[in-house]
């Protein structure tokens, strides 16, 4: 169990029904500050639903999720927001957001959780580096008065936008895209075009970093590089990473924490030794029942 110090993100009896079919099932977990939390399963265990629940495209059916900001006081405020029925209660300290409670956009304004998905969304006929400063609309947007300051020329504006095209260039050399950022990101190849859409998330400076599928489609060099990424973020940004992921090799080398859903129930929660060990989540990836793993382990030899 973690340190209430240390847990960034609380999710509590999370429950996601699409009529008669429920596709999570009273879900709890937790993820701690600057820990990569891998969220795996079988293909239809609801692992996509959980993030779209977290990141706002679904307002669950029942539960509750807390992202907290700033210091870990934050959590004593937990039950009287819950009862209050406010989304939100921000204190110098810190801050605390109830997302089952955010549309999309404050999830991602407010609450700081960027996200990237399976399918790759960067806009291809902007150049690499526009991506990163259309990831920085809304500050911009906020410095510019919503255009008349930028119009009329405010030196405030103008420091946002040498701010925005700084953070962008740093994070292109991070990702290794500088010699591209005058290229039409769809020009750029798919390994590219990963490393591009977790720069581009990174732009928006989140607290939460959602990764679905990140390492979908990549060979094992890109793969590599991805987990070096991964990795930086979390040693030197201190960024909290909860991701998606069907390459275990990717899940088991990088991750600090597992949560394994199996038609939208948790099945194990652990360290990912344990988990690579465990017979439920061996059963559920084999897809049979938990008293003939033993005997398809040795048929296949595992």
């Amino acid at each position: 169990m973690a340190a209430a110090d240390d847990i960034i993100l609380r999710v509590e009896h999370l429950t996601m029904r699409f009529g008669w079919l429920v596709a999570v099932d009273d879900l709890s977990f937790t993820a701690r500050q600057g820990d990569i939390t891998a969220l795996i399963g079988p293909n239809g265990a609801g692992k996509t639903t959980v993030f779209n629940c977290i990141t706002g495209f679904y307002r669950p059916s029942e539960g509750r999720i807390a992202l907290r900001h700033g210091d870990a006081i934050a959590w004593e405020w937990l039950e009287p927001l819950t009862n209050g029925g406010e989304r939100s209660v921000k204190r110098p300290a810190g801050a605390l957001y109830l997302l089952e409670r955010m549309p999309e956009y404050l999830v991602t304004q407010q609450a700081r959780v960027a996200r990237t998905f399976q399918n790759i969304r960067l806009f291809p006929g902007m150049t690499v580096l526009e991506n990163l400063l259309v990831a920085q609309h809304n500050r911009l947007m906020l410095a510019s008065g919503y255009t008349l300051f930028g119009v009329l020329g405010f030196p405030s504006y103008a420091a946002a936008e040498r701010a925005a095209i700084e953070r962008a260039k740093a994070w292109l050399d991070r990702v290794d895209l500088t010699a591209r950022a005058d290229d039409a990101a769809g020009d750029l190849p798919y390994g590219a075009q990963r490393r591009l859409e977790i720069a581009r998330a990174m732009c928006t400076e989140p607290v939460l970093l959602c990764l679905d599928e990140p390492a979908a489609g990549l060979n094992p060099r890109e793969s590599a590089e991805l987990n070096e990424l991964l990795l930086a973020i979390r040693d030197q940004q201190r960024i909290s990473i909860l991701l998606i992921e069907h390459d275990m090799s990717v899940v088991m080398e990088i991750s600090d924490h597992v949560v394994v859903l199996d038609y939208g129930v948790k099945i194990a929660d652990g360290a990912p030794a344990a988990i690579r060990d465990n017979p439920k989540v061996i059963a559920a990836y084999l897809g049979v029942p938990d008293k003939d793993v033993a005997n398809v382990e040795a048929e296949v030899g595992l």
